[in-house]
């Protein structure tokens, strides 16, 4: 049986991540015919996927998304081009999703829309 696993870090914070995990899961569903269940956490997200042949979960984190698959004989042979459409896949989903603001420049951008109203007032 062939195995897929993907690593991707991202800082997009879990309410982000979930959107993007939506996506991809959305996709896979339609494109593939795989059935996703979604089962939230406090601090991460699952989604377990299956089919004939093929059966792996999405882990949905703040700062990470871990897949692991299990292929498998019949498909096991295009392991790599699964691998590769997978990873594409989520990278491109990755790269279109809006990103999460820093802390930092929240709380700057805080301070100054205050600075500002008591210079006007």
């Amino acid at each position: 049986m062939a195995s897929i696993c993907i690593h991707r870090e991202h800082q997009l914070g879990l309410e982000r991540a979930r959107k993007v995990a939506a996506e991809w899961a959305e996709h896979v569903e339609q494109q593939f015919g795989m059935r996703c269940a979604w089962i939230e956490g406090e601090y991460s997200d699952t989604v377990e996927f299956t089919r004939s042949g093929v059966d792996g979960r999405l882990i949905v984190a703040a700062d990470h998304f871990d897949l692991d698959a299990k292929l498998g004989f019949l498909l096991g042979a295009f392991s790599r081009t699964i691998e590769t459409e997978i990873q594409r896949n989520l990278d491109d989903l990755l790269a279109k999703a809006p990103k999460a603001r820093a802390p930092a420049k929240k709380a700057a951008a805080a301070k100054a829309a205050a600075a500002g109203k008591r210079k006007s007032a």
